[in-house]
C-alpha cells in the first residue's frame, strides 16, 4: 500500500515540536491528528482511524511508556517515539515494550520521514509471506532458504532463525534482549551482547558483500540491529 495519505497521531507536549512536525507531515501528504497528553492520546488511538503514531516519552500527565504499553494491550498500529539523544535506556526500555522505531531529538526531518516510510510498508507486508524479496537476498521461510545473488547460501539453525527475525521485521530496530528471548527463550547468556555479535558476524560473512561495512544488518550500538530494506532510504 502507499503511504500517501497515512494518517498519524503526534503525541507531544511541546506545541512548538508538534507544528514542527504537524506543518511538514502534511506538506508529505499525511493526515495529522495531535495530542498533548496521555489521556488525550490513548483517547485519540482508541477512536481508530490511525495508521501510524509518533510518541515523545516525555508527557505532563503520564509516562510515555505507560501511554505505549497501553496502546499496545489492544493495537499492533506502528508507534516511532521520540527520545532524548543521551538516554539509551529509554531506547532500550521502548523497543522492549512494543515500539517499531526510535528518532533522537534533535531530528532530521529526512530521517524521520524515512522511518515512517519503513514502518508503514512493515504494516502493509503480509505476516504470512512465503519468500522475504530483498532483491539481491532472498529468504525462502516454507523452505529456510537464504538465497544472495542466485547462489543459496548455507545457515545454521541458529543463524537462520536469527536473520529471519531481522528480515521479517525488516526497518526495525530489535534490541538484544528480544533477539535473545525469540532464539533462545530469554535463557540467561553471558556476555549476551557478545554473544549475538559473533552470530551476526557470522551471518554478516555469508551474506554481506562487505562483511566489515554491512549493507543489510546494521547495528544500533548498545541497543541491537536492524535489517535495512532493500528500498530504505534517507531521502525527503
Amino acid at each position: 500500500m502507499s503511504d500517501l495519505g497515512a494518517r498519524i497521531l503526534v503525541i507531544d507536549d511541546e506545541i512548538q515540536i508538534r507544528k514542527l512536525l504537524s506543518i511538514a507531515l502534511k506538506a508529505h501528504h499525511f493526515t495529522i491528528t495531535e495530542a498533548s497528553t496521555g489521556a488525550e492520546a490513548i483517547n485519540q488511538a482508541s477512536m481508530g482511524h490511525l495508521d501510524l503514531i509518533i510518541l515523545d516519552l516525555g508527557l505532563p500527565d503520564m509516562s510515555g511508556f505507560d501511554v505505549l504499553t497501553y496502546i499496545r494491550e489492544w493495537s499492533k498500529l506502528p508507534i516511532i517515539v521520540l527520545t532524548a539523544k543521551e538516554r539509551e535506556q529509554d531506547k532500550i526500555h521502548a523497543l522492549d515494550s512494543g515500539a517499531d522505531d526510535y528518532v533522537t531529538k534533535p531530528f532530521g526531518m529526512g530521517e524521520l520521514l524515512a522511518r515512517i516510510r519503513v514502518a508503514l510498508r512493515h504494516t502493509a507486508k503480509s505476516p504470512d509471506q512465503p519468500v522475504l524479496d530483498f532483491g539481491h537476498l532472498l529468504i525462502d521461510l516454507p523452505r529456510r532458504r537464504v538465497v544472495v545473488n542466485g547462489e543459496e547460501v548455507k545457515l545454521t539453525p541458529t543463524e537462520y532463525d536469527l536473520l529471519k527475525i531481522l528480515a521479517i521485521h525488516s526497518g526495525r530496530v530489535i534490541t538484544h534482549k528480544q533477539l535473545l528471548d525469540e532464539v533462545w527463550g530469554g535463557q540467561q547468556l553471558n556476555s549476551e551482547s557478545n554473544y549475538l555479535r559473533v552470530y551476526i558476524g557470522h551471518i554478516r560473512k555469508k551474506i554481506e558483500e562487505d562483511p566489515t561495512r554491512p549493507k543489510w544488518i546494521i547495528t544500533e550500538p548498545g541497543i541491537g540491529y536492524r535489517f535495512k530494506d532493500a528500498s530504505e532510504t534517507t531521502e525527503c
